[in-house]
């Protein structure tokens, strides 16, 4: 279980959102580096950061603020928003990032991500984002016929290295993770999964060590951590639990 702090881009700045409405965002932080080294700090072990204006334009938009994080820290930064060429992902893993998620591709290319888990054996991950359970693409601009747990089933033989499951109608709106459908998902896969979207509180991060979500990989955090309704240690000490358990 790996609990990761996210930094979500927009014009240069970390931002949350509510239910992936880019009208409706928050600042939080002019200063992306500035935050990827505060979490790094705080004792997170890995990063996540998404380039939001990235994800609608279909290419990286905000590459300066994510070389910015890159050239500060240390832990492992995987990197999610509109990469969908071959080229986009050996460059961000040539520059140092960690990871790369596939989104939008993974419904619309199948095969582009195939190739890229090949080429990159454990530094592949697909994003698939949920509302009502069917697959929405293009910054969650658009909703496909397609069932999350259908989408993750095309790349079980694909050497993918994880699946984040983000259910929209949760994301920033500290409601809670949706564990139904997250630990729904983990069971009907093989590939690991780790679960987005509305973290609330230190509640959810119990439950996220239970037993019941076993076979989860990770989680990841945002809006909870930025307004202090989640405090660091105390989340990092239950999922330090858990793996010496």
């Amino acid at each position: 279980m790996i609990l990761y702090p996210a930094i979500d881009l927009k014009n240069g700045q970390c931002v949350r959102l509510k239910q992936g409405d880019m009208a409706q965002a928050t600042i939080f932080n002019d200063d992306p580096a500035a935050q990827a080294a505060a979490f790094e700090a705080q004792g997170f072990e890995a990063l996540h950061v998404v380039d939001l204006d990235g994800a609608f334009a279909g290419s990286p938009v905000n590459a300066r603020a994510v070389e910015g994080i890159i050239d500060r820290v240390r832990f492992p930064v995987q990197l999610g928003g509109g990469i969908r060429e071959m080229a986009q992902v050996e460059a961000w893993l040539a520059r140092g990032i960690a990871r790369v998620i596939i989104g939008t591709a993974a419904l619309k290319n199948p095969g582009f991500v195939r190739e890229a888990a090949r080429a990159f054996p454990g530094k592949v991950a697909v994003g698939i984002d949920a509302r009502d359970g069917r697959v929405a693409v293009e910054g969650w601009a658009e909703t496909s016929d397609l069932l999350a747990v259908d989408l993750g089933r095309r790349f079980e033989d694909a050497g993918v290295a994880a699946i984040i499951y983000t259910n929209i109608a949760r994301d920033g709106m500290l409601s809670g993770l949706d564990f139904e459908g997250t630990v729904g998902l983990a069971e009907a896969l093989s590939i690991p999964v780790i679960a987005s979207g509305g973290l609330a509180s230190i509640v959810d991060v119990e439950r996220l060590v239970s037993p019941e979500c076993g076979r989860l990989a990770g989680a990841i955090t945002g809006r909870a951590l930025y307004d202090g309704r989640l405090d660091p240690a105390a989340a990092l000490a239950l999922v330090s639990r858990r793996r010496a358990a």
